[in-house]
């Protein structure tokens, strides 16, 4: 459904962007007025290589949303598949601070690097290993209200605490299943009262936090139904508490209260194609005549391993990493939602 009114909210679906550029988007943070800032990698296959070469590309887009569809623009874009300085191999997190200086990490690289909001590299910090300070593999990134800086380091299965130029200042987890325990981590996010949500991959849960990491609680468990997860990628928290969950193998968002209960699923609604997808179809009449053939265009709609997920509470606006659409889409979560009525 486009529209969804549940449990005293409604979560409408607004639209979509994607094109080329925007090969595997992974993650998404947000700048000022209608700024996105999307980052991508991806394998693209050169066409004229007969030995199946293919290219890399490793990078962040900066873009224009604005709040209705067809205005969007791509401004430029920063960052390329390399390892040397402001480059990159394995992008995975992206976040911005209060100043607009974007942060990305790089899991294979293991080190965070630091943009201004013109793309140019400010700093970057971090290498492999166990110690403070050290990473193997670099992923979630988020900064708390006092412009703390949560990296989730996934292979060591914790959480390392940072300020803004990289000095550690503390981590929490280790090994395992129980309680504030982490098998692999991968996205993470906090709330304005400082408390720190991680989507722990292979225990099929996210864990809230204190900021220590003091185990608070837990939502999810493993498998398909409502509540249920596979793996999820990312979470992210809006102001009311509500807690969005990318439930990365079962291709949804699935959306909690505070108290954890169950309240939707997003599963992708993208009924109309986004402005340059549309462009680069219209433009091969081989493809359009393809599309009249199939039974249903509904598969095309759909997430295909979100991968992202994060709340722009200036828009009311959820913005999910559609990877394997080379997209973003985007719902709105209206709480004084009202239907019209109709005489019939």
């Amino acid at each position: 459904m486009l529209t969804q009114s549940v449990a005293g909210r409604t979560y409408d679906y607004d639209y979509n962007v994607g094109s080329r550029n925007m090969g595997m988007a992974i993650g998404v943070a947000f700048g000022s007025g209608d700024v996105i800032y999307v980052l991508s990698r991806q394998h693209e296959q050169l066409a004229d290589v007969p030995w199946n070469k293919t290219a890399i590309h490793a990078k962040v887009g900066k873009y224009e949303v604005p709040e209705n569809p067809g205005g969007e623009e791509l401004l430029f874009e920063f960052g390329q598949y390399g390892d040397g300085d402001g480059e990159l191999v394995w992008p995975t997190g992206i976040a911005t601070d209060s100043e607009e200086n974007v942060y990305v990490t790089d899991e294979w690289m293991n080190r965070i690097s630091v943009y201004n909001s013109d793309g140019e590299l400010l700093n970057s910090w971090g290498r492999t290993g166990t110690g403070d300070g050290e990473f193997n593999g670099a992923a979630g990134i988020a900064f708390g209200p006092d412009e703390i800086l949560y990296v989730v380091d996934s292979l060591n299965h914790r959480v390392q605490k940072l300020t803004k130029d990289g000095t550690y200042l503390g981590q929490f987890g280790d090994p395992g299943t129980a309680e504030g325990q982490f098998n692999s981590p991968w996205g993470l996010t906090t709330d304005s009262d400082g408390f720190v949500y991680v989507a722990d991959h292979k225990n099929h849960r996210v864990q809230k936090l204190d900021s220590d990491g003091g185990y608070v609680m837990a939502f999810g468990s493993y498998g398909t139904g409502n509540g249920q997860l596979n793996r999820p990628s990312d979470v992210a928290v809006d102001p009311d508490g509500d807690v969005y969950v990318c439930d990365w193998a079962n291709s949804r968002v699935q959306i909690f209260d505070a108290s954890g209960r169950f309240i939707t699923t997003l599963i992708g609604d993208a009924v109309e194609m986004a402005k340059w997808h549309k462009q680069q179809v219209d433009s091969n009449a081989d493809v359009l005549k393809a599309r009249r053939r199939v039974k249903t265009l509904e598969p095309e709609w759909r997430f295909a391993l979100p991968s992202g997920v994060d709340y722009d509470p200036a828009k009311k606006r959820i913005v999910v990493s559609d990877s394997q659409r080379w997209r973003i889409q985007m719902y709105r979560k209206y709480p004084d939602y009202i239907e019209p009525q109709y005489n019939l």
